[in-house]
């Protein structure tokens, strides 16, 4: 089975229901998905942001979120110092750097709705 990784912009648009969620779902079909450490604390953020804007949505949010805990994604810690590098060359965050780092370290392609990401992507 194919190994992908997966960043916290086309996770959170499949856990939130966002638009672009179904163009992730066919992406990450018949996949195995591998992260680093840092996608549960940046969806955490994300599910935050939408609960301040959505006071109302509170409970669905979380409920939302929590499905993370039974998504089969393998969690892989990064060399910081290299990503930190890798996010200076490319003119990354090191969030970003460390998807990118960690798809090229599996060989395996990187699924994110982050523009700027995929363009570091597909420049590399």
């Amino acid at each position: 089975m194919a190994v992908k990784v997966i960043d916290a912009s086309a996770l959170a648009a499949i856990l939130f229901a966002e638009p672009e969620a179904q163009k992730v779902i066919c992406e990450i079909e018949q996949c195995e998905l591998a992260a680093p450490l840092l996608l549960p604390f940046e969806l955490a953020n994300v599910c935050l942001t939408k609960q301040r804007r959505h006071p109302s949505q509170h409970e669905n949010l979380l409920a939302n979120f929590l499905l993370l805990e039974h998504m089969a994604i393998q969690y892989i810690e990064i060399n910081m110092v290299h990503a930190l590098l890798m996010a200076g060359e490319r003119n990354l965050t090191v969030y970003d750097a460390s998807y990118l780092l960690l798809s090229l370290e599996l060989v395996a392609p990187l699924v994110t709705l982050d523009k700027r990401l995929a363009n570091a992507v597909h420049r590399h």
